[in-house]
């Protein structure tokens, strides 16, 4: 998904967000539900106040960021939420385990 696609439908399904430099953040107060795209493009935050909805897609760039509210659905990358995932350490806050995998490249293809 392009830049601009990610930005005509968020005020599509009545999601509101602010750029900052190159960065799309997303500020929506609740849930955010984006199950179709496949895709994300370069340089998304999520800090909305609830649960994200990305079931379909199949790779997150490494500067996408989440620090919303709620959880987080991969279903595509880890088949469901990801604060279910088996992988996650015991201990560790499962978004920031998120933010740091996806830093690191792990979710690129």
């Amino acid at each position: 998904m392009t830049r601009e696609e990610f930005i005509e439908e968020l005020p599509d399904k009545g999601y509101y967000y602010k750029i900052e430099g190159n960065k799309i953040v997303v500020t929506h107060k609740g849930y955010v539900d984006l199950r179709s795209p496949t895709s994300l493009p370069p340089g998304v935050e999520f800090k909305n106040g609830g649960s994200v909805d990305l079931r379909s897609l199949t790779s997150l760039p490494p500067d996408a960021v989440f620090n919303n509210g709620g959880l987080v659905y991969l279903g595509s990358l880890v088949g469901g939420w990801f604060n279910r995932w088996k992988g996650n350490i015991e201990g560790i806050d499962s978004k920031r385990l998120l933010n740091v995998m996806i830093s690191l490249g792990l979710f690129e293809r």
